[in-house]
């Protein structure tokens, strides 16, 4: 800023302390009847946030005993209000959609809605594509183990745990009327499925 500017010309600095601070306005209790100084302040109620009463202690006391929020309004009124205070009374969309989305909202009820995110990644392809470049590359123990459960590299959770319980149902001896020929395949099953839970994939 140059030492001639219009700006600097308007700033003034005045001596520390001389500017004396201004004292509170005195206010008497709002209370009837009483005429002790109004200390505390009280609000004055729904839809006149930010404005209060001045009280004396004692009256401010027995104003906030009684003090109801929401008098006047019935059970329904009620339950809107707390609804809409979950969110601060801002308005609010299902989840993977919004009212200027070109698709239409999904359906929580919907049992197709539980494959939202590859519908998601069905509509906009470059979602897809994202998502598989952020998925890691398999490490060779972890592909052997889907190999050993008979499973595509990319099955899903649900999938390994299905595939899991059944190959140890198949393989266990009790199934196989005490045979031990299978155990070292049952061994093979437990060891996959324990590296992929190790790997968090299922």
């Amino acid at each position: 800023m140059k030492d001639n500017s219009s700006l600097f010309d308007s700033i003034r600095v005045g001596k520390r302390g001389s500017r004396k601070k201004a004292e509170p306005a005195k206010q008497i209790c709002a209370w009837a009847g009483c005429e002790k100084p109004g200390t505390h302040k009280a609000p004055l109620g729904r839809d006149r946030e930010g404005q209060y009463l001045w009280m004396c202690i004692d009256h401010v006391r027995e104003y906030n005993k009684n003090y109801n929020y929401f008098s006047g309004l019935d059970d329904q009124a009620i339950q809107k209000f707390q609804k809409e205070s979950i969110t601060g009374g801002r308005p609010t969309w299902q989840m993977g959609a919004n009212r200027h989305s070109k698709y239409p909202p999904i359906n929580d009820q919907d049992p197709r809605a539980a494959g939202a995110d590859r519908l998601y990644n069905r509509r906009n392809p470059a979602n897809a594509a994202r998502a598989t470049s952020r998925s890691r590359k398999l490490r060779p123990l972890e592909k052997k183990s889907f190999d050993d459960l008979n499973l595509p590299h990319g099955a899903s959770s649900e999938e390994i745990k299905a595939r899991y319980k059944l190959l140890v149902k198949q393989n266990h001896p009790d199934a196989n009327g005490g045979d031990r020929s299978s155990e070292n395949r049952l061994r093979e099953i437990i060891l996959a499925y324990k590296i992929l839970q190790k790997a968090g994939l299922c």
